[in-house]
Order: structure tokens, then sequence, then C-alpha cells
């Protein structure tokens, strides 16, 4: 089968880009190819389905400028499609003294990244706006808000198909090989195109090397797992809850989040899953949990981190510890109130030196481009990040 471009992944940044490239192209064949039987089946639908504002990170990298920008976009498309959404802000919370100095380190970016309205607040106004937060001081985020992103990502294949564009799931792939003006992509049937473009998440580095490109870095998958509030308990969260995350530790910490859909959700945390798409400790696949063993990059972050490592497994094996991480921020929070939830993985890009890349990586290549890493916020900053690939592809075909 013959296209114009070819994308690998149904996730929410594989579509946004399908959808950006047919609204330049509206004439060309576009073809997205799915492993499996339904869009966004991984970590587009499996997320806190927070829209963030941008306030973490490092002024004029990909992720703040793509979140800026996908921040507006993401509004407007779900605005304009009857997506529910809301805006209801956050705050993130220093619980003792010692955090007042990584908080304001914070709200210093966010003032960066020319964020509006944020704010630093005493306790007592954190409590105003979470009565029963504990907090000795904390920066309100107005512009976070809450929304489903499957949902958005489903309308992105909507529309896709609306304009034209081919969905093929089952489609697996294999193989990349380079042509004569293009490449030829092998999966479970075999297609031909002008470009190919790698979106593949927790299996992108294995593609890229598909299609002859070493991205200098493996895939790391790292499980989240959440608990939701007993009905009971929800009187307890009003909105987002964040605490200032551990500078030593590259993830943001267990937080409360009120869901779009309903509900309250209590977590993550972050442990290393035993295969890449390991929804459960139980999960594991021999093959995948070699090769990060083995990894030079993973055995540095593991000697760096394995006290920080430690914690969260434990958090992963007992309620009680994950509780007490909760009652931080909530001392109310009781074992009773929670009940288990799901779960996600991340794909966090590690170098060999043991370090994790902190922003979004496209590796090109002619009749190819790889989206090698998109990390949080890749889902609020979609149809930027889509923008962006777009941009590339309509460059190598001009």
């Amino acid at each position: 089968m013959q296209f114009d471009v070819i994308i690998s992944g149904a996730g929410i940044v594989g579509l946004a880009t399908a959808l950006k490239i047919k609204e330049k192209k509206p004439d060309w064949r576009i073809a997205v190819l799915e492993k499996e039987q339904h869009p966004a089946m991984h970590q587009s639908s499996r997320n806190s389905g927070v829209i963030h504002s941008g306030i973490y990170y490092r002024p004029g990298s990909l992720r703040a400028v793509n979140c800026k920008r996908g921040y507006d976009l993401l509004l407007n498309f779900c605005r304009t499609h009857q997506i529910p959404h809301e805006i209801c802000g956050k705050i993130i919370v220093a619980v003792e003294p010692a955090e007042r100095t990584a908080l304001d380190n914070i709200y210093q970016r966010g003032i960066q990244n020319q964020l509006i309205g944020i704010k630093k607040i005493s306790g007592a106004e954190a409590r105003e706006i979470e009565p029963h937060v504990n907090a000795v001081e904390a920066v309100w985020v107005p512009q976070s808000g809450i929304v489903d992103y499957g949902a958005v990502a489903r309308k992105y294949a909507e529309l896709f198909e609306k304009m034209g564009g081919a969905l093929f799931f089952q489609q697996k792939v294999q193989q990349v090989l380079e042509q004569k003006g293009g490449v030829v992509v092998e999966a479970n049937n075999s297609f031909q195109a002008r470009v190919f473009v790698n979106c593949s998440g927790l299996y992108s580095d294995y593609v890229a090397l598909q299609t002859g490109i070493d991205p200098g870095i493996q895939i790391l998958p790292f499980r989240g797992e959440f608990y939701d509030l007993t009905p009971e308990a929800h009187r307890l969260v009003k909105n987002l809850i964040y605490p200032v995350p551990n500078p030593n530790f590259p993830f943001l910490g267990v937080h409360f989040t009120r869901m779009i859909q309903g509900g309250i959700e209590a977590g993550p945390n972050a442990v290393l899953a035993f295969k890449r798409e390991g929804y459960s400790r139980w999960d594991i696949h021999l093959r995948e949990l070699a090769e990060i063993l083995v990894f030079p990059g993973f055995r540095k972050i593991a000697r760096k981190y394995w006290r920080d490592g430690w914690a969260e497994m434990q958090r992963s094996y007992s309620k009680q510890h994950f509780v007490k991480a909760l009652q931080r921020l909530i001392p109310e929070i009781r074992s009773e109130d929670l009940t288990p939830g799901r779960s996600g993985v991340r794909a966090m890009a590690c170098d060999a030196a043991g370090n994790l890349l902190d922003d979004f990586l496209i590796l090109s290549k002619p009749g190819v481009i790889n989206v090698c890493n998109a990390p949080s916020p890749a889902a609020t900053a979609s149809l930027a990040v889509g923008e962006t690939v777009a941009a590339r592809v309509l460059e190598q075909c001009n």
C-alpha cells in the first residue's frame, strides 16, 4: 500500500501529528499504524488527566515551549468539539519549612515561563483553597485543569478519518527499509511512503533502531499506581494537590487529582516495570527486563536513586507506606479511605551515562522522523508537538 506519510503509533502524539499533517496537506495519503485494536491504549489513556500549565519545565526547552502553545490549542480543541474539561487550578505545597526554597524555585520557573496569575500563598491561604491540606506555604497555579486524554485522542482519530486519513490496527512495525524516494514499512502488511514518522511511545527506541538511527537512549518503563478515594473521602480534596517534587528524584511525587469523569485519584508512585507495558507488578517480560538490567544507564540510575527507588517500591507493595506518603499532604487520609485503582507506565528515556532526558527528543534523517522521547506534558502539548513534527515532514517533502 502506497502513502505519502506513515506514522507508527496511534497514541495522542501520533494522532495529533497525523491530524496536523492532514490539515496542512488534505490531498496527501496518510496512514497511522497501531499494534493494538484501538487508539490510545497505553500512555495516552493511562495518565492523571491533568492539563499542565508548564510551571515545571526548563524555560526555552521544547517541553516548555510546546506546553505553552499546546495548552492553548488543547483548550480550543476541547471547546470546539465539546470534550468535557475544566480549568480548576492546583496548589503545589511545601509541607515543611525545608521545602520552601524548592517551592520558590518552582514559582520562579513559572514566572520565567510566563504563566499568568500564579502566586505564592501562605499555608492559611492554601487551606482556603484546600481546607484539609497540610502546608506551610504553597504556589497557586490557576491554569491547571483536568480532561480525559483518551477521549481527546479518540476525537483526533475520528477527525483524521473524516478527513480521509487511514488507521490500520493490529499492525506492529517490524522493519523500516530505505528505498528510492522513501521507505518501506513492514508490519503485518507492507506499506510504502515518502516519509515515516515514529511515534511509538514505550517502543520508540526499538523503532528508531529499525529506521537506522541510534537514538543514544533506551526507554525505561516506570509504572505508576493509583488508589481511588472512597466517596466518603471525596470531601478531603476539592481539585488538584501536588507536593514539592523531590529534587533528587525525577518524578513529581504522589498527589491528589480530581478526575473529569468523577472521583478522585491518589498517586502515582514510580516503580520500575518488569515489562514495557507492565501494568501489574506481576507482569514480566524476561527479554525486556534483561535489556534494562544490562543497560549501563539503568545501572547508574539504580546506584544514584536506590534509596528513593526502594521507597517507591515499598509504596507499591505496602498500602501502609502509600498512605503515609499521602498523609504528608492530607493528614486525615486513612487506609480505609483508599481502594486500589488503575496504573500506567511512563516511558523514560535514559542515556548510557545514566541521565534521564528532561526534554522532547526528535531525530530525523531523509525519509524518517523519530519522536524518541515525549514525556509529560506530551498529552497537554500534543497538538503543538504535532505541529512541530508536521513541519519537519513538510520540510522533507519540499
